[in-house]
């Protein structure tokens, strides 16, 4: 795609034509001086760090900001071509060091704190982590929008400003406590209220037809209780090109947020309850929906999201080009990151039709050719379903378009496959049934003219299985975009020794073309590269077991081999098979079989879903097995677990560079994607791992001799099901039946009776849809083979760059490369900047 090129010119108002700011030690000390005496009202007797964060990251926004209003000038100037994302999560980390490393002011930052007196990473530990996101579903939205700033490509986020995001995660006698994760308690000094752009979002009422002077019905939805959405923006900076795109985040808010009425009557809480009720919607993200108020919730929160930024680029189109759409197909693009925002099809319909007055053909032309859909899961209960008659009772008349548009698309069925009755009822985002359900996967591809999957494997089984009715219908609808993750923080920021070793050696083109870390390939075979690459690894190790005392006070052996698991605890993520592994470990233990016996550092951790009742038995296992393994003398150094609260961006950085050994243990045909699996690779972990997901790609660019595979794959996985008899395996493994009784007696468990009985019935199932027990003896041959490597450290250590190598496939540059080349078809725009 060829780029163009605008030097931006200056506003032409002299209130805001200012020299630009210095990004040498001198002018960024000067600014952090400024902010600090004189903003913040801190002095040399202040001991409170946030002071001097909230300091620096105001001077450095500054910089920022200039850049961002160019950016913003160049795609005006140009009316070019927009891309919007939309996503329930950004997980963002924190942004100081990502902000420093895109403006290339790493050093002359670091000089000015070090001549202050104050410790950069300190500061860096005092900012909190954006509570914006659960897992890779988040962290990819943040991956992917810091690419797309890189390849200066106009794209803007929007998502939601969720005033605690997920929760805290505390471990209480091993259990996992939720508590609230107020990130922005001391505010975000990264953000830009915006309220002239609010825009207010209907819910409730009923819907009224009439017909118009030109004899057309139209449709009124009103009596309505509505709720405001305030954007907060922040700036997305590219690496060192001067771009900065936008992340814009809707809080909801009151229309009226205080009746005097009501207080003066003395009704103190009914004076502000509108205020409370609207800031509920973007108080947490994904309430629990266990119970209607929590679905009602989620629901809300969802339209929110699609009404907000619908209105918000229609009002910027119309401010520009009025009432005529007849261009916006081919200057504005949708993508849907998963399902949860798939309500934007009807939205936008709604809007189109009922406020901008398009006919239904014009409207629905112009959404079929705007939007596209990332789907992100192979369960089918994680697919979006909502009740149609809370649909009714909240968005009416989104109700309504929705079968409206259920109604066009089953009559384009039918003209395909006449009389397969079986057929439509498979196909129709209705689902009938005790209570009718608005499938709401299905909205997003019959809306969309473009549905992926994450991973080859992952998009294959989408049209194979899941979509496949769609796919018949739609085969060149498909395609698959394999995910990544930006090189920049998860190799550059976070292990900046290895990034620069390897610079040293193949220069720093990899940061933007990550490629040509295959240039490290021959490195492999350098005894003395091997050897500075294991004393890297050898130090990120010993920070993360200073980062592990925070937590926890079991000392780990730096030479042991850290074997880690960190991600979202879920059954088909399959920490359970970890687990069970440690058991036969530490019984091999207990058995005096230990001849040639590697050591071994085992590193578990993630956040269970509160209502997620399994996982968090899972959480419960894992501390109590912990407990009994690192307390029991014979065991010693021989092996540890040790379960890492409160998983988060910030504890990742420190947790993959310290990682040798990767768990990647999904059941076969479960996980879409991952990018755990990418960030552990890009930093020189070795991955074990079954055929799933990107595991499979990963295993075709590094080799199988580099990867440690074992497991049914996804066809024997649905081949076993019907007949899959966990006892019978069980019965013929000695080392697995005596894993299974320890459990069963109350090995780890003596005073809490029958605590894990409910897993113990779910992996001996036959129903047991994660086979745990049937990959138990193929996970543990795998295991003897990494033992086997890790002994061997020349062995490892060439492993471990040739993983680091051939990680270049898996950079969100390239994914969105892909996005850009074959869905979304933007310019990149470069932007004359001399003082970069």
């Amino acid at each position: 795609m060829p780029h163009r090129r605008f030097k931006v010119s200056q506003p032409k108002s002299t209130i805001t034509t200012l020299p630009d700011l210095g990004m040498d030690k001198q002018h960024l000390e000067a600014d952090f001086k400024r902010y600090y005496g004189h903003r913040l009202g801190r002095d040399e007797n202040c001991s409170s760090l946030h002071y001097a964060y909230e300091a620096l990251s105001l001077a450095i926004s500054d910089r920022l900001i200039e850049r961002w209003k160019r950016t913003y000038h160049a795609y005006k100037e140009e009316d070019c071509k927009k891309a919007y994302y939309l996503s329930m999560e950004f997980l963002m980390g924190r942004t100081l060091s990502n902000a420093m490393l895109n403006l290339g002011i790493n050093d002359p930052v670091r000089k000015a704190m070090h001549d202050l007196g104050l410790n950069l990473e300190e500061l860096f530990e005092s900012e909190p982590d954006a509570g914006l996101g659960n897992g890779g579903l988040g962290r990819l939205a943040a991956c992917f929008i810091d690419s797309c700033a890189t390849l200066q490509l106009p794209v803007m986020g929007y998502g939601l400003r969720y005033e605690y995001g997920m929760f805290s995660q505390v471990v209480i006698n091993g259990e996992q406590i939720e508590k609230p994760d107020h990130w922005l308690r001391n505010g975000n000094v990264w953000e830009i209220e915006r309220l002239e752009y609010k825009q207010r979002i209907k819910f409730g009422g009923r819907t009224e037809t009439h017909t118009d002077e030109y004899g057309h019905t139209r449709v009124c939805w009103v009596d309505t209780h509505d709720v405001l959405a305030v954007p907060f923006d922040t700036p997305i900076p590219g690496f060192k090109n001067g771009t900065v795109n936008t992340l814009r985040l809707w809080k909801a808010t009151a229309t009226e947020e205080f009746d005097l009425q009501e207080f003066n009557a003395g009704d103190y809480a009914e004076a502000v309850a509108a205020k409370n009720t609207a800031e509920n919607i973007t108080m947490v993200l994904y309430p629990n929906d266990a119970n209607e108020n929590g679905k009602a919730l989620r629901l809300r929160q969802q339209y929110l999201l699609a009404s907000a930024s619908l209105q918000d680029v229609i009002e910027t189109w119309v401010g520009r080009h009025g009432n005529d759409f007849t261009e916006f197909a081919a200057k504005n693009c949708f993508q849907l990151n998963d399902t949860h925002p798939s309500i934007a099809v009807a939205e936008l319909m709604r809007l189109l039709i009922d406020i901008h007055g398009l006919s239904w053909d014009e409207a629905w032309a112009i959404t079929r050719n705007t939007m596209a859909y990332t789907n992100h899961t192979l369960l089918p209960e994680a697919l979006e379903r909502w009740s149609v008659n809370l649909f009714r009772q909240l968005l009416p008349r989104i109700m309504e378009i929705i079968f409206e548009i259920n109604a066009h698309f089953l009559a384009e069925v039918s003209a395909h496959y006449p009389g397969d009755k079986e057929r439509m009822a498979r196909m129709s985002l209705i689902e009938e049934g005790h209570e009718q359900q608005v499938r709401m996967a299905y909205l997003a591809i019959v809306g969309s003219y473009s549905v992926n999957g994450v991973a080859e494997l992952h998009s294959k089984l989408l049209q194979q299985g899941l979509f496949h009715d769609f796919y018949e219908l739609w085969p060149k609808k498909f395609n698959n975009k394999t995910n990544g993750v930006t090189p920049r923080r998860w190799l550059a920021s976070c292990n900046p020794e290895l990034a620069k070793l390897i610079t040293e050696a193949i220069g720093d083109g990899w940061l933007t073309d990550l490629s040509l870390l295959q240039r490290l390939k021959p490195y492999a075979d350098d005894k003395k590269f091997r050897k500075r690459w294991h004393e890297i690894q050898q130090s990120a190790k010993q920070r993360l077991i200073d980062y592990k005392k925070q937590e926890h006070d079991v000392e780990l052996d730096i030479n042991s081999l850290f074997d880690v698991q960190v991600k979202r605890v879920h059954e088909y993520k399959r920490q359970l098979l970890n687990v069970l592994h440690v058991i036969h470990l530490y019984d091999r233990i207990k058995q005096g079989d230990t001849a040639n016996w590697t050591n071994r550092c085992v590193l578990i951790g993630g956040k269970a879903a509160p209502g997620y009742f399994m996982a968090k038995k899972i959480i419960k296992l894992i501390n109590n097995v912990a407990g009994v393994i690192n307390n029991d003398p014979d065991v010693g150094n021989k092996l540890k677990l040790i379960f890492l609260p409160n998983y988060r961006v910030s504890a990742m950085e420190k947790i993959c560079p310290g990682a040798d050994l990767s768990e990647q243990i999904s059941t076969a045909g479960k996980e879409a994607s991952g990018t755990g699996n990418m960030k552990f690779m890009m930093n020189g972990a070795l991955t074990i791992g079954t055929l799933d997901g990107a595991n499979i790609e990963i295993r075709e660019e590094v080799g199988d001799e580099n990867f440690f595979l074992f497991g049914l794959t996804e066809d024997q996985v649905e081949a076993m099901k019907g007949h899959y008899d966990p006892v019978a395996i069980i019965n013929s493994d000695e080392e697995l039946k005596r894993v299974i009784n320890l459990l069963e007696w109350g090995h780890f468990n003596q005073f809490e009776p029958e605590i894990f009985d409910a897993i113990l019935a779910s992996i001996k199932s036959p129903n047991d849809p994660w086979m745990t027990i049937a990959d138990f003896r193929s996970f543990v041959d795998a295991q003897k083979q990494v033992e086997a490597a890790y002994q061997d450290t020349e062995r490892w250590t060439r492993m471990s760059i040739i993983n680091c190598a051939s990680s270049g496939k898996f950079s969100t540059d390239r994914t969105i490369t892909d996005y850009n080349n074959e869905i979304w078809k933007l310019t990149p725009v470069v932007i004359d900047n001399n003082y970069l």
